[in-house]
């Protein structure tokens, strides 16, 4: 005997109908079965929402009524031929007529008592499973219909009644015994022993297969819905969960507590006395094995879940009363108890001082009047303070039997919560070590469940979750390395990179898995609309572990949001070299914030694009180093138009070579203007630890006068002609000292300069060719022969190579 019960969202319409007609056929090839049926989708949530409506008043709960009477009449007409439509058609009817009676009556004394309610809720039941035996037995099979109501028993706590096993257990043995065919029986409802219909609570169906697979000794209970068994987390949050092939009993009722809405723990327990596998299978994917229940324990896993709850507040009893007191607790306990209060969890230090516990929140204001009433004198006298509420909490549980064998879960756990900077309020595990709870604020839930599920699930990969606005020539470069590399990254450094939004200056877009970098999406008019908020709120809402925003745009309005994202737990990786050279105050203020969060602000291409030149100089500052002084050429345009002019060109010639060649600026004015150089330099000076404002670096340009206010690029050309025997002349100086001109920048002694250098032939500097950029830093131990750092500072793939180096590097750290 195979016990078998089918949904709601399994029975919603005639199409998934078929579906469950085709695997009852099929399970009747090889066994005997009983069906056990829970109402039409929707419609239990119908006939209670109607209940409400007549209550209130509403005289439009007549219009909600006749429309669910058609709903189960059409079914009818689909299900059953039209020969055999009068019997159910009539029995339909009648029971609409009950509930048109019923509901007249609430209409007009305004009132709906917990008995009259599960005298509402049980008409769904009642029909579908009428109407599918009849639906059954259209189709040549010798079905018996069954009102559940016959044979289990309860006690009158309506709207969750208990049941009575003894007397139940033998009504179903001999109903069954006294009775042929194939049972289709009522999920959800019972009766008390004076016939009053009573309802068995949340996933009452599944309670009712349950119960009759108990009685009946069968050889397993399957229960189908519309997911694919019990997962390792909810997919709604951990978009990478996946099925559990098979739990242990004790392992399905943990889960189930802490949130998993597949089973609960009602349904497990008259199969679990009696040893009865449960089957949660897919009616949908019927192919699928989906998840075993059972007894066994097995080896492969550490742990089988990550589930959560939320909407818990955390009260907390305290005072020196409760220290040594042997009743303290017991009274805290039997006070919520009287008021029939769930506790969810509960942590107590040692010292006995205060008693720590997790309420669900539309509870947490009845404990805290519950246990101030207990001790309302201790409160009074000082030896106890008042309660204390703090909202806004989950709980997130590891749950797993193969704990107990295995040191290190607890480690794993909250490491992986620590590296996310996630605070854990309480704590809670049993000396079973089944089940490690904690308390977190419920703003960090999702990434919380995500960067456990990494933890325990998926270890060998760490995934790092990006955010790119700035889909130009380095943004494109920058996807093409993540894509070209992603395979050798996952297995040389078991480092998964998934990009889940993109942004330009137009439009904005966003994918939960990760945008396939092979095939890169394209922005354009099909997509949102960019809105600088909305893309951060959108970050913010995804909230996944290990997220990094990279910035590859030249945006003030993007660097100003730098905080808010710190803030929000999110590493940042730029080019951008707006936030860092602003005040002071903004450069240590975003410093402070990233330390704070514990997350990683990383900009080594605000200079020289891809040299490790901040890197090298922050790790000479942790080891002590001081810096004396720093001499740079930090643009590599201004580098290219100096080494070509040396070698005859006219000046103007050689800036406009240098633009068409892509190394300048649209507008070369930007370059000349030693704007950029200076940034750079007020950069490398605030992370020499020196103390500078932008407006005390000296600049000396190299934009004539008359150019600077000319209204396109071309008139700036015809203008700067007319200065090309200005710089003839500076050239022909240079070269009768036998010196080469560079535009560079100096930092010393807490003073920075930018400008245009003649420079003796043995200068470093001098041998610079190209778009080069090379940085020498003087330092104590550096002092003599200073340190030198050379190679290319401009360029796309250069610097999108320099961005991505920081976003590996980001993702290594998130592994320690």
């Amino acid at each position: 005997m195979k016990v078998i019960k089918f949904g709601g969202s399994s029975v919603a319409n005639p199409e998934n109908i078929q579906k469950v007609f085709s695997i009852i056929q099929e399970k009747l090839k090889k066994h005997e079965i009983a069906i056990v049926f829970s109402a039409f989708g929707g419609v239990t949530e119908s006939l209670l929402k109607i209940s409400q409506m007549a209550r209130e008043g509403d005289q439009a709960y007549r219009d909600m009524l006749q429309s669910l009477e058609e709903k189960h009449l059409d079914m009818v007409r689909q299900l059953i031929s039209v020969q055999n439509q009068s019997t159910v058609m009539t029995y339909v009817k009648v029971r609409f007529k009950e509930l048109e009676d019923l509901f007249h009556g609430t209409f007009l004394i305004k009132e709906n008592s917990p008995r009259t309610l599960d005298y509402v809720a049980s008409f769904g039941e009642r029909l579908s499973a009428f109407i599918l035996s009849e639906s059954l037995a259209g189709k040549g099979l010798k079905t018996q219909f069954l009102d559940a109501r016959e044979v289990i028993r309860t006690n009158d706590r309506f709207g969750q009644a208990k049941v009575d096993f003894e007397t139940t257990n033998a009504l179903i043995r001999s109903y069954f015994g006294k009775n042929d065919g194939i049972k289709v029986i009522t999920g959800f409802i019972a009766s008390t022993s004076k016939g009053e219909t009573t309802t068995l609570g949340r996933s009452g169906s599944d309670y009712t297969a349950s119960i009759f697979a108990g009685a009946l000794e069968a050889e397993d209970l399957e229960i189908w819905t519309d997911v694919s068994g019990v997962l390792t987390s909810d997919p709604r949050l951990v978009y990478t969960a996946f099925t559990v092939p098979q739990l242990s009993y004790n392992e399905a009722m943990e889960l189930s507590h802490f949130g998993a809405k597949v089973i609960f723990p009602a349904t497990m327990q008259p199969a679990m006395k009696r040893n009865i596998p449960i089957y949660i299978k897919n009616t949908f994917e019927p192919e699928n094995p989906g998840t075993k229940i059972n007894s066994e324990v097995t080896k492969e896993a550490l742990i089988k879940g990550v589930s959560s709850m939320s909407n818990i507040s955390i009260v907390t009893v305290q005072g020196a009363g409760l220290i040594e007191s042997v009743s303290g607790t017991s009274r805290v306990f039997k006070a919520l108890a009287d008021a029939e209060v769930n506790i969810v969890l509960i942590s107590q230090a040692s010292s006995e001082h205060s008693i720590c516990l997790a309420i669900k929140t539309d509870e947490a204001y009845l404990a805290k009047e519950a246990v101030e009433k207990e001790f309302h004198y201790e409160i009074k006298s000082g030896e106890m303070e008042e309660v204390n509420l703090l909202h806004g909490f989950s709980t997130v549980a590891v749950v797993g039997e193969n704990m107990k064998h295995n040191p290190g879960a607890s480690g794993r756990m909250f490491r992986a919560l620590g590296r996310n900077n996630i605070n854990v309020a309480a704590i809670a595990q049993g000396s079973s070590e089944l089940n490690i709870s904690a308390v977190i604020p419920q703003a960090d839930l999702q990434k919380a469940l995500n960067a456990l599920h990494e933890a325990f699930f998926l270890s060998e990969n760490k995934v790092l979750h990006v955010f790119l606005i700035g889909t130009g020539l380095i943004g494109q470069a920058l996807i093409r390395m993540i894509a070209s590399q992603q395979e050798k990254l996952q297995q040389d450094s078991m480092l998964d990179i998934q990009i889940h939004g993109l942004a330009n200056s137009r439009y904005m877009a966003f994918h939960e898995d990760g945008f396939d970098l092979k095939n890169p999406h394209q922005l354009g008019s099909g997509d949102q609309k960019m809105n600088l908020n909305k893309f951060i709120e959108t970050m913010e809402q995804m909230n996944f572990s290990n997220s990094v925003m990279v910035d590859c745009t030249a945006s003030l309005e993007v660097a100003n949001t730098y905080s808010r994202i710190l803030e929000a737990k999110i590493g940042i990786v730029t080019p951008n070299k707006k936030a860092n050279s602003g005040s002071m105050e903004q450069y240590l203020a975003l410093k402070k914030i990233a330390k704070k969060r514990g997350v990683k602000f990383l900009y080594e291409t605000n200079v020289a694009a891809g040299l490790p030149v901040i890197n090298t100089l922050q790790d000479l500052m942790l080891s002590g180093d001081r810096v004396i002084k720093i001499e740079a050429v930090l643009s590599g345009s201004m580098n290219f138009i100096f080494s070509e002019f040396e070698k005859g060109a006219s000046f103007s010639e050689v800036v406009r070579i240098a633009k068409d060649k892509g190394y300048t600026e649209p507008d070369p004015r930007d370059d000349l203007s030693g704007m950029d150089v200076a940034r750079k330099i007020l950069i490398l000076g605030r992370e020499a630890e020196q103390t500078l404002e932008f407006d005390s670096v000296t600049v000396e340009g190299m934009v004539p006068e008359d150019c600077v206010e000319t209204a396109s690029v071309d008139e700036f050309f015809e203008k700067l002609k007319g200065h090309d025997s200005h710089f003839e002349k500076v050239r022909e100086e240079a070269k009768e000292k036998g010196e080469k001109l560079r535009f560079m920048a100096t930092l010393e002694n807490g003073s920075a300069k930018v400008g245009l250098n003649s420079l003796k032939v043995e200068h470093p500097f001098s041998s610079l060719q190209g778009s080069d950029n090379m940085i020498l830093l003087t330092t104590e131990r550096y002092h003599d022969f200073p340190m030198i750092i050379r190679g290319p500072g401009a360029g796309a793939d250069v610097t999108a190579a320099g961005v991505f180096a920081d976003v590996i590097r980001i993702g290594n750290y998130t592994r320690e």
